[in-house]
């Protein structure tokens, strides 16, 4: 009788040699780098997280570090490395492309909780080792939760500022983006970019604690902020930035070589004053951070954005903590100006889809279109209508 063909789009780790499919990248070379970097720096255990400095649910090319080191290119996961062990954790959604990418290097934990990669970092680094991470990219929150999973076990979480990925990923690694920040068009905006510092000031000036400053870490609030728009991540109208804004000066981190001519005009017109925005270069924001914290100052933040190698320098009383911060609670509340724009979107949006309902319904009968051509169709026709500035995320397109 006839073997069942293998299946081949799947790795098997349990035969010899293993079988790999096409779609799996050889990690050999790469694990072996970063483990001479981790000896150097005496870490036995090295965690690498799917997220940037920004807990950007999107993140650019650069800051595909655990795709870079494992081949996985799903939106979500945690990579582990040991000397002798390599492991990466990831939810249902990834599992099957998951066994399609990794190499046999990897063992796939098919869970995401930090208790079990706790538990699989107790078993694989003995007592006395050192677990290290980057802590510009974990949330205060994750950083909380792998310290309490090795509180008392006798291993160490030590941060190390520099990336050990970064440095074994060296010049291969994608450039930083150069593209121009520009202004939102005043026909866009819901009102003007001082209006929205002006209530935030007071919103300062009116809580309990009487902060002196808040703490802006995720992309959006800068953008939402100043009114400015990038496109450091595919779908998302960002750029690489933080923001300090207190009582009486306002800093934005940010490559300032690539603001337009119009958005530095906007956002220094009124210098000097409270109202004039010092540009700071974005990699200054730790080291500002650290100066103001010296001073008796109340630092505002939101710390579902900031990351803990931000949050690790400024002292607990000098602290006011939330979920969001107030930019993010604002930005939320649409005004009557937003909400018009809003809607006229999706009147535009409708029409594209509408429009690709009707050509589905003359092509599918003729078997001549299947998801991908579909999705690119779609696109198309959104791109067609005014003012569009491509998809939010890529198209997802099933049938059946």
């Amino acid at each position: 009788p006839q073997a069942a063909p293998a299946r081949t789009d799947v790795r098997d780790c349990s035969t010899d040699p293993p079988y790999l499919p096409p779609t799996a990248i050889n990690t050999t070379a790469r694990l072996a780098a970063l483990r001479d970097t981790m000896r150097a720096h005496g870490v036995h255990a090295y965690i690498v997280p799917s997220t940037d400095a920004h807990m950007s649910e999107y993140i650019a090319e650069r800051d595909a570090r655990l795709g870079w080191l494992t081949g996985f290119t799903g939106s979500a996961g945690t990579g582990v490395v040991t000397q002798d062990k390599a492991a990466l954790w990831t939810d249902s959604r990834y599992w099957t492309q998951a066994e399609r990418q990794l190499d046999c290097n990897w063992e796939l934990q098919r869970t995401t909780w930090i208790e079990s990669i706790g538990l699989w970092i107790l078993e694989a680094v003995p007592a006395g080792g050192n677990i290290s991470l980057d802590p510009f990219l974990f949330s205060i929150d994750t950083w909380n939760s792998y310290s309490q999973a090795l509180h008392g076990s006798g291993r160490t979480l030590v941060p190390i500022e520099t990336n050990l990925v970064d440095q074994v990923w060296g010049d291969e690694r994608p450039s930083s983006p150069s593209s121009t920040i520009y202004s939102l068009p005043e026909a866009f905006t819901g009102s003007s970019w001082q209006e929205k510092v002006a209530g935030i000031r007071q919103q300062m000036e009116q809580h309990v604690r009487r902060p002196t400053a808040v703490l802006l870490s995720g992309l959006e609030e800068t953008a939402w902020l100043f009114n400015l728009r990038g496109d450091d991540i595919p779908y998302n109208p960002v750029f690489y930035s933080y923001t300090l804004l207190t009582n009486t000066s306002i800093s934005l981190f940010v490559d300032k070589r690539r603001l337009s001519v119009a958005a530095q005009g906007s956002l220094q017109a009124d210098c000097p004053g409270p109202l004039c925005v010092e540009l700071q270069e974005y990699g200054q924001v730790r080291a500002h951070l650290q100066r103001y914290a010296q001073g008796n100052v109340t630092i505002w933040l939101g710390t579902e954005y900031t990351t803990y190698g931000l949050y690790g320098v400024i002292p607990q009383e000098k602290l006011l903590e939330d979920s969001y911060s107030p930019v993010m609670m604002a930005k939320a509340v649409k005004n009557a100006k937003e909400q018009e724009l809003l809607r006229a979107a999706h009147l535009r949006d409708a029409v594209a889809v509408i429009q690709y309902l009707w050509w589905l319904e003359k092509m599918v009968p003729q078997g001549r279109v299947d998801e991908f051509s579909g999705a690119q169709h779609v696109d198309m026709l959104r791109r067609a209508q005014e003012h569009s500035r491509g998809p939010s995320f890529q198209s997802i397109s099933a049938s059946g």
